[in-house]
């Protein structure tokens, strides 16, 4: 149980690590939905007036440990998306699970290909 509260966390903190700047206007949410089933699933959206929208949803799922026994992980997978300060639309996708937290968007800087 441990380990699941973490990882929750951790995916928690790196989505909130990826999130867009803070400009100088406030925005205002518009819309906002949370349902959370008992197992641990969950759906999650809002939508801001100024164009901003995420949505995440979080699955169990059982996982395999460092020794080898099963436990149950929350895959949270999710986008958000907002206008950046040139003008120009960005949307950023996301999964953590057992493997770590995983990002993608034309915003996100790319690993090069290292050559050998």
């Amino acid at each position: 149980m441990y380990f699941l509260q973490l990882l929750v966390a951790f995916a928690l903190v790196a989505v909130a690590c990826a999130a867009p700047p803070a400009s100088d206007v406030e925005a205002k949410i518009v819309r906002s939905e949370f349902e959370q089933q008992p197992e641990g699933s969950y759906v999650y959206s809002f939508e801001t007036d100024n164009g901003i929208n995420r949505q995440e949803n979080g699955e169990v799922k059982e996982a395999l440990d460092e020794e080898n026994k099963p436990h149950n992980v929350v895959v949270v997978r999710g986008s958000y998306s907002y206008t950046d300060p040139e003008g120009n639309p960005q949307t950023i996708t996301y999964v953590a699970d057992e493997t770590g937290f995983h990002a993608e968007g034309d915003s996100i800087p790319k690993e090069p290909v290292s050559r050998r």
